[in-house]
């Protein structure tokens, strides 16, 4: 039997934003283990890959992990892969960030490993017609996607082995299909079921190299895997199986393979990522409607045969399937480009000595590379964007790219500035207040709320808040009401695993009817009660929550000496006795230039000729990350809460206050109103999945203040309400 060149990758990574215990614990159980194993069989030849986060960490707390691998490197057992350093998806990015993204992990690899590397790994396999001109400009040479991108081009299965060329604007790169059978199979499988499939695969297709390339997680730190991989023995059993199979297998790096044999033939690849991904990229009801067509397609026995035809959404769709992921994503394209704007900011990596001695771009651009780690960006089989923690780490690290920029325009004056700009590409334009304490982005179109409210001195969004949404797999959670347990001697992919984390999720599935934001204009109805008003099932009888405001003449929204005032008005209707009434809703908004401090005035104008009863309220969806902390907590002036963690529910009436303090970030958020109101307050809850099991995880904190009115016709009621954010 001729040679098979088997080529084995590993991708290593975890989120900026991650918590430290997180890199601690999966670097005992999967990274250092199996280096340790890796380092005793010298025979096995891989390549690796390594996010930036993931680098950082290991470089500050377990440095020798640097120096087996650079042993590794110089007796040519492993090869290491570049790709964005901060791991973010190179597609959504500017040209010249993702070039920067590269050059910045290539450099440390250089430096570190004392190697020149000519490979990319591509975060979460997203690719894109012109990313081979990105690849190729910074130096790189090959990349490595599943075989689904080549399924999709019009390839079989015999056509996904070795290498092929593709190109864009004359600049070629080398791309390796991934097998999906291998995907699946290691480490789930017994390693003679690999070393088998591999033979038949040979024997029927004829080829010269098969790839397999992964997540490292799955080797100990996925569920169920650390015992399998390690305690029992798969991993050293796996190696031992390629050894003992060398007359006939042979291992070689990616950039080994190239040298030795030439490409397969040229192609051309559409957009795509990995099957799983495609398909979670779907909208929720077209998601239920896409399970259903490949159930129906496999008990037909057409799956398999109609696969290069059958695909779900593609990456980008995540951007309006969670309108929270495109604010992030062009939050972070508007920091870019003012980074960029700045000519003392350098585009380029030409800082040499920093504290360590490293290769680093200004420290604006690192900030801003920060922000863009993908993980926060969307949502599938592991938490994403649902992880509140790493959204905030996207905003953090955008802020501070936008603190040191500002810094550098304004030193250390207290300034304001008021900018109109279509920042979320709808095609209308947005407000952004902006000033050395303080961003609101305010949106007209969309009740007049505020969707990010940053307090600059700690980096924080406050209105970091996502919606309680539908799920394609939210049927799965309401069947499944107790743990299940996997009894079988090896783990299942947690692709194949169905797990809740705790019992009763199915009782909190509550989905709302708009984006949790702030400043959100409502008229209640009479059913509405505190239980309804939290499920989102209550009746609204006003049209403002969603509906565009007006912003007043240019004479009411200027910027003065202490501050910018703006002015937002609609004239709505709502319902009463069953006839719609015109209403006048104006709220004006004064932005003090020093400190944190939103100064508003609603105006509530009865259009109709008698006097309506009105039950008006204004929302505020406010986060501090953690909802059962005993550092973060509701704080009412005057009044002692009992439970008063942000997880907690609750109303109060009569109250001329109410407020939530961190005393772990050391700031606090205080609620004043001009006159008393009653509060509804409740936490903001969503279930979703992870790759440990279905999981309840807090959002944030839907503050309710609301009044009854008895408004005569032609009649006016004004209400005060001042926003203060302030350091403890």
């Amino acid at each position: 039997m001729k040679k098979i060149i088997f080529m084995f990758g590993i991708h290593n990574h975890q989120p900026v934003g991650n918590f430290d215990h997180i890199f601690k614990e999966t670097f005992n159980n999967g990274y250092l283990p199996f280096i340790n194993i890796l380092e005793r069989y010298p025979e096995i030849r891989i390549s690796l890959h390594y996010s930036g986060p993931l680098l950082e960490w290991i470089e500050k707390e377990n440095v020798e992990y640097f120096d087996k691998i650079r042993r590794m490197i110089e007796r040519r057992q492993v090869e290491i892969l570049s790709g964005g350093f901060y791991e973010p998806l190179l597609s959504t990015l500017p040209e010249e960030d993702s070039i920067g993204q590269i050059k910045m992990m290539t450099d440390f690899i250089k430096e570190r490993f004392n190697y020149d590397t000519k490979g990319i790994w591509l975060a979460e396999r997203v690719w894109t017609p012109n990313l081979p001109k990105i690849i190729h400009i910074s130096g790189m040479r090959y990349t490595v996607l599943d075989d689904t991108h080549f399924f999709y081009a019009g390839l079989d299965h015999k056509d996904m082995f070795g290498y092929y060329i593709t190109e864009k604007e004359g600049h070629p790169v080398s791309i390796f299909p991934i097998d999906k059978f291998l995907r699946y199979s290691i480490p789930f499988k017994p390693p003679q079921e690999t070393i088998e499939y591999i033979k038949k695969s040979a024997a029927d297709y004829h080829f010269d190299g098969i790839t397999y390339a992964d997540d490292g997680e799955k080797f100990g730190i996925w569920p169920g895997t650390h015992k399998w991989v390690y305690d029992e023995g798969w991993l050293e059993g796996f190696f031992r199986a390629i050894k003992e199979n060398s007359d006939w297998i042979e291992m070689l790096t990616f950039s080994e393979y190239i040298e030795k044999y030439p490409p397969l033939g040229k192609i051309y690849l559409p957009m795509a990522s990995y099957e799983e991904m495609m398909e979670w990229s779907l909208p929720a009801q077209a998601g239920i409607k896409y399970e259903e067509a490949l159930k129906d397609l496999e008990d037909k026995g057409m799956r398999e045969r109609l696969k290069p035809f059958i695909r779900g959404g593609l990456w980008d769709n995540f951007l309006s399937k969670y309108p929270e992921s495109n604010q992030m994503h062009k939050k972070m394209l508007y920091v870019s480009k003012k980074i960029r704007n700045l000519p003392i900011i350098s585009p380029r990596i030409t800082n040499k000595e920093d504290q360590a001695g490293s290769y680093r771009p200004d420290p604006a651009l690192v900030e801003l590379y920060r922000g863009q780690c993908n993980c926060a960006y969307w949502h599938g089989l592991f938490g994403g964007i649902y992880l509140n923690y790493l959204r905030h780490a996207v905003y953090e690290h955008l802020i501070k790219a936008e603190n040191i920029a500002d810094k550098k325009s304004y030193k250390d004056k207290d300034w304001i500035m008021m900018e109109k700009i279509d920042i979320d590409a709808d095609n209308r334009d947005e407000i952004l207040i902006t000033g050395r304490e303080i961003n609101a982005y305010i949106d007209p179109d969309y009740g007049g709320s505020i969707f990010e409210l940053d307090y600059r001195p700690k980096c924080f969004n406050l209105c970091n808040t996502l919606t309680r949404r539908e799920e394609v797999y939210h049927h799965k959670i309401k069947l499944t009401n107790k743990d299940s347990h996997n009894n079988e001697t090896q783990p299942k992919s947690i692709h194949d695993v169905v797990k809740t984390k705790e019992k009763g999720l199915e009782n909190i599935l509550s989905y709302d009817r708009y984006l949790r934001r702030s400043f959100l204009d409502h008229f209640l109805g009479d059913g509405t009660t505190f239980q309804n008003f939290m499920r989102c099932s209550y009746p609204e009888v006003g049209d403002f929550i969603k509906n565009t405001y007006e912003i007043a003449d240019e004479d009411d929204s200027k910027v003065n000496g202490k501050g910018i005032r703006l002015t937002l008005k609609r004239l709505g209707q709502i319902l009463d006795n069953e006839t719609y009434r015109e209403i006048g809703v104006s709220k004006s908004f004064f932005f003090s230039q020093k400190g944190a401090v939103i100064n508003s005035v609603y105006r509530i104008e009865n259009r109709y000729t008698k006097e309506l009863q009105l039950w008006f309220g204004v929302e505020f969806n406010f986060t501090l990350l953690a909802g059962n902390d005993s550092k973060r907590y509701y704080n009412i002036p005057g009044i002692e809460l009992k439970e008063n963690r942000l997880n907690n529910s609750g109303e109060i009436a009569g109250v001329k206050g109410f407020g939530m303090k961190d005393e772990y970030n050391r700031f606090q958020i205080s609620l004043s109103f001009g006159e008393p109101t009653a509060i509804w307050y409740f936490p903001i809850e969503t279930v979703s999945q992870s790759e440990s099991g279905f999981e309840k995880t807090y959002q944030g904190s839907a503050i309710f203040s609301h009044w009854k009115i008895g408004l005569k016709g032609k009649k006016t009621k004004e209400i005060g309400i001042k926003l203060e954010i302030t350091e403890i």
